[in-house]
């Protein structure tokens, strides 16, 4: 990587949130952040999302931070599973699709008939429009007229990079990440672009460290910058990669990096392409140098967030270990899924099982418990060893890092403070980042080995008996 600018503003849109951060690249440290709800519009053809107010926030929170804390160059990160489909003028031909919609089962199953073997594109089949492929395949089939108007697909990290530089661009973790589009191991489109006719409105691959060009000379000027000073805008890079990219840096393999937020994204770096299971939410990521690294999903934020909605409040200091062996002892679980569809059990739907007067203390301690579970699931089919490092949201919640530890028997790292995916991008300009184990030390362990291997094989006999 070349020299690194002093401070590098990040644009990250997240699946639920949306976040305009600088960071200093010679410390890694946050210094300032600006955040919106990323809502879903409803109206129109589909759901989609609000690019307008994305766009609106993004050149407010640039304004914001031109003068102090200022910037250097931009970055940009955005969660996968979304394309900007553009016309001749480079506006939208349609909006931004909602990957969370769901389409006809025709043409679910027109689309099952086409797209490629697991064995080519380490991606598997996923609901609704969380393959990229599937998305591309309903605008053109629904929509014929508005799709013969597109004249370049971009994927969505790149439309807002290209909307900064006026460069379009598609990028290799964009198009790695479950989207059917990408062949790994031959480093390429597959074969389904050229099958919906798709290759010559694919917008050329770049690295996501390439910076495309100077941010436009009218961007510059509304947002108050000198015009003279051309602040480079890098290619960006898919959010969950751009997690991943800080333990690269110097990271001694085997390791893996559990990214939470909506999803729990877990990595299995120095792990085993040959056990990914297309039907378990298993697949390869491609990262920023253009590797496959053995992944696993679920949507775990999202179903925290559900499964703790209506419950009291419980502070992590009164969760106490007599709570926790209380809960364990009785076998008060949750079997998946919370969200189907997706996750190492996709075909489940979620289950209480001995929870019968179990109060909000113990249901949340079940909650973490089955988190931590879902997350250990994921990682073993990856068959990564080492220590895992946990970062994002779930970093700062104690029982599921020592749930987690427990199960898995592997030291677990909780790396609090900024989110990876915002330092992740940050570090495309350049620059190095101090470790990012840091001083942190394993967790203990939950409880006792045979407490919780006995509770962990009962979660696991209910399911194969649900």
């Amino acid at each position: 990587m070349t020299r690194a600018p002093g401070r590098v503003a990040v644009f990250d849109v997240g699946k639920t949130n949306a976040k305009l951060v600088v960071f200093d690249t010679t410390s890694g440290r946050e210094l300032v952040s600006h955040r919106m709800t990323n809502r879903v519009v409803s109206d129109g053809p589909y759901p989609h999302y609000d690019t307008d107010a994305l766009w609106a926030f993004l050149i407010a929170s640039l304004k914001a931070v031109a003068g102090t804390p200022g910037f250097d160059a931009i970055s940009v990160t955005t969660h996968g599973a979304a394309a900007a489909l553009l016309d001749a003028n480079g506006e939208l031909a349609l909006p931004v699709l909602d990957y969370e919609h769901d389409y006809s089962q025709d043409i679910r199953s027109d689309y099952d008939r086409i797209r490629p073997a697991f064995t080519e594109t380490f991606s598997p089949r996923l609901a609704m429009g969380l393959n990229l492929g599937a998305q591309l395949h309903y605008q053109k089939t629904a929509f014929p007229d508005a799709f013969a108007r597109v004249r370049t697909i971009v994927t969505y990290a790149q439309y807002w990079s290209g909307r900064l530089s006026g460069q379009f661009t598609t990028e290799v973790t964009s198009l790695g990440c479950h989207t059917d589009l990408w062949d790994p191991a031959l480093g390429r489109f597959s074969a389904l672009v050229d099958t919906l006719d798709l290759s010559g409105l694919l917008a050329p691959v770049h690295s996501a460290f390439v910076a495309l060009g100077p941010l436009l000379v009218p961007l510059a000027r509304e947002i108050g910058l000198d015009a003279n000073r051309n602040i480079p805008v890098h290619c960006g890079i898919h959010d969950s990669n751009a997690s991943l990219l800080p333990h690269l840096i110097g990271g001694e393999v085997p390791f893996s990096v559990v990214s939470t937020g909506t999803w729990v994204v877990s990595f299995g770096v120095g792990g085993d392409l040959a056990r990914l299971d297309p039907a378990r939410d298993t697949l390869a990521n491609i990262d920023a140098y253009g590797r496959a690294v053995p992944s696993a999903r679920f949507m775990g934020g999202r179903e925290y967030e559900v499964l703790t909605s209506g419950l009291e409040a419980v502070q992590a200091e009164s969760i106490g270990e007599a709570l926790i062996q209380t809960v364990i002892a009785r076998g008060v679980m949750l079997l998946p899924s919370v969200v189907p569809g997706c996750g190492p059990f996709p075909a489940m739907t979620a289950a209480w099982v001995s929870a019968g007067g179990a109060s909000d203390a113990e249901r949340h301690v079940a909650i973490c418990l089955y988190l931590a579970l879902m997350t250990q699931e994921s990682l073993a089919l990856l068959n990564a060893g080492g220590p895992i490092l946990v970062e994002g949201p779930f970093a700062k919640n104690g029982l599921y890092l020592s749930a987690l530890s427990a199960f898995s028997d592997r030291d677990v790292l909780a790396l609090e403070g900024s989110t990876g995916t915002s330092l992740g991008a940050a570090l495309l300009a350049g620059g190095t980042v101090p470790s990012t184990r840091g001083d942190a030390a394993p967790v203990k362990q939950l409880g006792t080995r045979q407490a919780i291997e006995a509770y962990r094989r009962l979660w696991l006999e209910r399911i194969a008996a649900y």
